[in-house]
């Protein structure tokens, strides 16, 4: 496995390493990354085939047209995409779109809540 790809450990780790962050176990076979409680920013299936997260909603549409990158099933509308095993992004760009993915959501909470979850992009 090339050092510039993240392997589904090294994808939770980075995860969890974001202000706030902790992981669930829900649907069966979903690892659920999340803030605030319950506010997901990302997800990965058990078996590390299939990892979703937030994006831009600008940048929705080109992210989709990338090879090995699809709309999040359940999730598209909301502008998540999926991205399959071996994640077709390089560590780098992986990791800057999960932080954005946790921001996006962060930016969304009550300011109360917001306290301590920024991190700068």
């Amino acid at each position: 496995m090339s050092e510039r790809l993240l392997n589904e450990e090294q994808v939770a780790a980075f995860c969890l390493g974001l202000p706030g962050a902790r992981e669930d176990y829900k649907w069966g076979g979903v690892r659920v990354f999340s803030v605030a409680g319950n506010k997901m920013f990302a997800v990965m299936d058990l078996a590390g085939a299939g990892l979703s997260f937030k994006v831009d909603k600008d940048l929705f549409v080109g992210y989709v047209d990338m090879p090995g990158v699809r709309p999040a099933p359940y999730l598209a509308r909301a502008h998540w995409i999926s991205v399959a095993w071996p994640y077709a992004l390089g560590r780098e760009a992986l990791e800057d779109l999960l932080t954005r993915s946790h921001q996006l959501v962060v930016s969304k909470l009550p300011k109360a809540l917001r306290a301590g979850l920024t991190r700068d992009l």
